[in-house]
């Protein structure tokens, strides 16, 4: 079973991915925060680390630069989700390792076939 770490500071977007991704077979766990996040992510190693951009603490772009210098992750596919869709964030993302952007809101139709192929 492929594990997904999901770091978002708002509960109903942690929610919404949780009621996404649950019932397709993940092993699911949820973070409050970059902070949160990269202590879970030192404890257990996941197969995919999905992060919002904007959190206090530590946001998702340098969670996804510390999750890059750890052995473990990286190679793992990192997915930032966030409202800000402007050309230079995702540069900003892309130069600090993530494997994709998502802009909010998202939708089942488009994070479904999007971690099913980071994941195959």
């Amino acid at each position: 079973m492929k594990r997904i770490l999901i770091a978002d500071d708002q509960l109903v977007m942690r929610n919404m991915f949780k009621s996404i991704l649950a019932g397709q077979g993940y092993e699911l766990a949820l973070a409050v925060d970059g902070n949160d996040a990269l202590d879970r992510a030192k404890s257990t190693v996941f197969d995919m680390v999905i992060t919002d951009l904007y959190m206090p603490h530590l946001d998702g772009i340098n969670l996804t630069k510390k999750l890059r210098s750890l052995q473990e992750y990286q190679g793992k596919p990192i997915l930032i989700v966030s409202t800000e869709g402007a050309t230079k964030k995702k540069a900003e993302g892309k130069a600090a390792g993530a494997t994709g952007w998502i802009v909010k809101p998202v939708s089942s139709d488009v994070l479904l076939p999007v971690v099913k192929k980071l994941l195959a």
